[in-house]
């Protein structure tokens, strides 16, 4: 754009932000009607929630600046903690309240992170801002979709979905969205989630000696599925599908490296395996257990959204005994649990079952 004047390149830009501000506008709505229908696919883990603030600050941090607005992080314990939530979704939610502290704030105003325990297992993430505050009067409206309180009249941009939308987000997320406010000296938005345990207070407990079964116990009392998945939510569905067998022991693993490395520790009688890891593949994790003398026979179940033929062939020819498809048939999954743990190994070749 170089060769056009300053008035024509005011307006391209005018037009670039009004294309911007559709396409957000855009986004919001189909999320909104997603949430509506039933249809909002989240994936719930662990998150530590001070990694998502820092990420978000560092967003919101030039539009701050440009609006002579400080904003003072917490960088106490307990941001440290993990909450369960969708990632993307999470970081969704605080950007929005940010980037509305940051714009409704006064010049020259502050904004003030801060997280807290509020009792029954809930972290409370507020940010507060040093703005006008809202009346006590415009409260009951301040998730109403399009409804900006006024808003509209002023020069900050905005579609008047973004509290609406994060309201629902943080409820689908098994979470609250709430407000506090004084007229005249500034809001205090909050949201709450459930907090969880850590994948690293996880890995610990998985390294938790396997107890030896008392006299007289069957041996499949001693059965032992190592699942290495690193989506908190897929952990849980498996945890509750194994609740069935009282007589199998779950050991967790949210990385690749880790799961091999418990495999070799505790020699499980089956691994079920997820593709997608954040450290290394399932296809190299899958080549290692391989390799080790120690789980060299030890039956692999490759769960995986990607159920095309090339890729399941690939997969059987590296080593794996099943292949299963998510979303899981629970009696399909159940049903290969205890063929994969009543019967001796006697190969690996195998489809989804």
């Amino acid at each position: 754009m170089d060769h056009l004047s300053a008035e024509q390149h005011e307006g391209v830009e005018q037009i670039l932000r009004g294309g911007r501000h559709l396409l957000g506008l855009i986004d919001e709505v189909l999320d909104i009607a997603k949430i509506e229908a039933g249809r909002l696919a989240l994936s719930t883990e662990p998150v530590r929630i001070s990694e998502e603030l820092q990420e978000t600050l560092d967003l919101i941090e030039p539009m701050a600046t440009a609006r002579n607005v400080l904003i003072n992080g917490d960088r106490q314990e307990t941001c440290r903690r993990h909450v369960l939530a969708d990632r993307q979704r999470l970081k969704q939610v605080l950007l929005n309240l940010l980037s509305n502290a940051v714009k409704y704030n006064r010049p020259g105003g502050t904004v003030t992170l801060s997280c807290q325990e509020s009792g029954n297992g809930r972290l409370r993430v507020k940010v507060t801002d040093t703005g006008p505050g809202i009346p006590a009067d415009k409260m009951e409206r301040l998730f109403t979709p399009f409804d900006r309180l006024g808003a509209e009249q002023s020069e900050v941009e905005g579609t008047g979905l973004g509290l609406s939308l994060s309201k629902r987000l943080a409820e689908a997320m098994g979470g609250t969205l709430g407000i506090e406010s004084t007229p005249g000296l500034g809001s205090t938005f909050w949201l709450e989630l459930t907090v969880v345990e850590s994948p690293l207070e996880r890995f610990e407990k998985a390294r938790e000696p396997i107890t030896a079964p008392a006299a007289g116990t069957p041996a499949a009392a001693a059965r032992v599925v190592l699942y290495i998945e690193d989506n908190f939510s897929n952990l849980r569905l498996i945890e509750r599908l194994l609740a069935r067998r009282p007589e199998i022991r779950l050991i967790p693993a949210m990385q690749g490296r880790l799961g091999v490395q418990l495999a070799r520790e505790h020699r499980p009688d089956l691994i079920l395996l997820d593709l997608q890891l954040p450290d290394i593949s399932g296809h190299d994790v899958l080549r290692h257990l391989r390799e080790a003398p120690e789980t060299r026979d030890t039956r692999i179940i490759v769960i995986s959204a990607d159920a095309t033929p090339g890729q399941i062939d690939r997969l059987v020819a590296a080593g794996a005994w099943r292949y299963l498809t998510k979303p899981l048939d629970v009696k399909k999954c159940l049903a290969l649990l205890d063929e994969a743990l009543a019967t001796p190994e006697t190969g690996r070749a195998g489809r989804d079952a």
